[in-house]
């Protein structure tokens, strides 16, 4: 598992409302094009620099397809990442205020302590 991969797309595409709504429009496109195109891009370095050897298993690559975000957290992807990029994709899908992450925790509740590592 490569959690800072996983962690790098769910930070890099939740600071990107057009990225947002890629993803929430083509899920599976959006990682197969990130993970062709973005991945390997050194984060936060402007210079065109890039790393060769990076790629999602095929568990992350189908959850972060699927919108899975229960099975990225069993995974070991950083839940607040997790949470502050599923809230942009799909708050908007609730009426009721905080009804998401109140769903996002019903769903994690499962969990006991120790979680899995968040650790990259």
């Amino acid at each position: 598992m490569s959690k800072y991969l996983v962690n790098k797309f769910l930070y890099t595409v939740d600071r990107d409302p057009v990225l947002v709504e890629r993803y929430r429009a083509d899920p599976r496109g959006t990682v197969a094009w990130w993970e062709a195109e973005q991945a390997n891009l050194i984060l936060n370095c402007h210079s065109g620099e890039r790393s060769t050897w990076l790629a999602f298993t095929g568990a992350e690559r189908d959850a972060l397809a699927s919108h899975d975000y229960v099975a990225l957290f069993g995974l070991g992807a950083h839940n607040f990442l997790t949470l502050t990029l599923f809230i942009a994709l799909f708050e908007r899908d609730y009426e009721e205020p905080l009804a998401f992450q109140r769903e996002y925790a019903a769903r994690l509740g499962h969990w006991t302590v120790p979680y899995p590592d968040i650790s990259t």
